[in-house]
Order: structure tokens, then C-alpha cells, then sequence
């Protein structure tokens, strides 16, 4: 997410080359809170040379500062309440994100919210270019943070499209024709295992990828289990 009239600037990233103790002080403005909420095994992810370092470590105070504990999943910070997933932090080669998991139920009013992909049913992103972004939205986050949270507890769930609403790749669909007992331990999985294949199949733009994908999971789905397992 780009704002309007201020454009990247990597002097923004002032932060990082500080001690990741007196980090938390900076930014957030002496309060300790955040900085006892901090889990130890997620550290390495702050501190690790990346171009988001600061960026990270401004978000996580933000995200600690609404009160969520901080874990480790999908070698991500993510955070929750009552042992349900909320928000993590994560980024990529062109931006940062906080990623909402039911991201789709929150209002957005402001418009920010992200949707990566069409397959993407209930995650949303907010995405940033730089630490002064995250800065300039500080307390516009910690509103869909607080939004996000009461989702959580009022225990809503995303509708989620039935398997057969998917695409399935032609690789994909080739080889269960010609393995029998492949297309049996698919179609046993759970709908939500069979939509995570399908999308992970389905990502992969080249058809090269996409058969090595489907050759990589194969022992996996005739051992009935899921990509995440």
C-alpha cells in the first residue's frame, strides 16, 4: 500500500540498527507493555538483516500494544486470543503486511484491506512500503487489530467455497485418472486439505512447477494428510 504523495524512502528504516531492548522504547513512546509481551522465541525474526527489519519491529510493537500474544507460526510472528489465530506479520520481496486470517469479515472502511489472491477466501492484508506508512496509520491499525480481535471472540466464521468451487489443474486432474487409488485418499481428505492442495497446485503459473508440486505431495495425500501436517 503506497499512500499518496509519500513515496519509499529507505532512510525511513532509522531503527534498525538499534538494540532490539531500547527498539521498543522508541517506538512506543517509553511504554514498557508491548516489550513483557515479547516473545523470546520470535526475536530472530526482528533482528534478521532484511530491508523490513524496522518495519517488523514497529508492527510488532503495535500488535503487542492491543493486548494479543505473540507466537511463532509458519516461521511468522502470529498473534492471538484465547489460542485463536489473529494477525501475523509477514513480508515479501516489495512490501510488508499485517495479515488479518479473517480478514474478510472486518468492515474496511478505509478500503486497505488486501486480498492476495482470488483463491484467497478469508485472509486480507494491509500492506506497507516503508516504516513511515506504518507510522502515518499507527492508530488506523491498532482500530483493525481491535475489530479483528472482537471477530475472534464473537467466534465468526468466513463462508468458504465448497471444493468443487475450485479450479482444478489439468496436471492434477491427469493423474488421478491415471492413479485410481490417488483419486480414492483425495477425495477421503478433509474439504479443507483438498482446498489447500488445490490452491497450492493452482498457484504455480508454469506447467512444469505445478507437476512437480503434485509429484512432491503425492505419498502425502495417499497418507491422508494435509499440506500443513
Amino acid at each position: 500500500m503506497t499512500l499518496r504523495g509519500t513515496p519509499w524512502a529507505p532512510s525511513n528504516e532509522t531503527q534498525a540498527d538499534a538494540p532490539s531492548s531500547r527498539r521498543g522504547w522508541m517506538t512506543n513512546r517509553g511504554k514498557l507493555g508491548p516489550i513483557n509481551r515479547m516473545n523470546p522465541k520470535v526475536n530472530w525474526f526482528f533482528e534478521k538483516d532484511t530491508p523490513w527489519r524496522a518495519s517488523y519491529q514497529k508492527l510488532r510493537i503495535i500488535v503487542l500494544d492491543c493486548g494479543l500474544t505473540e507466537e511463532l507460526k509458519w516461521g511468522c510472528p502470529c498473534y492471538t486470543i484465547n489460542k485463536k489465530n489473529v494477525v501475523l506479520i509477514h513480508g515479501f520481496k516489495d512490501y510488508c503486511a499485517l495479515l488479518f486470517h479473517k480478514g474478510a469479515l472486518l468492515k474496511d472502511i478505509e478500503g486497505i484491506l488486501v486480498q492476495q489472491t482470488e483463491n484467497v477466501q478469508s485472509a486480507r492484508q494491509i500492506r506497507f512500503k516503508g516504516l513511515h506508512e506504518i507510522v502515518k496509520l499507527e492508530r488506523l491499525l491498532k482500530t483493525y487489530i481491535h475489530e479483528a480481535v472482537e471477530v475472534e471472540k464473537a467466534g465468526l466464521k468466513v463462508a468458504l467455497k465448497k471444493t468443487s468451487g475450485f479450479n482444478m489443474p489439468e496436471e492434477f486432474a491427469l493423474k488421478l485418472k491415471e492413479l485410481p487409488a490417488l483419486k480414492k485418499a483425495f477425495n477421503a481428505l478433509t474439504p479443507g486439505r483438498q482446498r489447500g492442495y488445490l490452491l497450492h497446485f493452482s498457484s504455480a503459473k508454469q506447467c512444469k512447477t505445478r507437476a512437480a508440486r503434485i509429484e512432491k505431495n503425492v505419498d502425502r495425500i495417499m497418507a491422508g494428510k494435509g499440506l500443513e501436517d
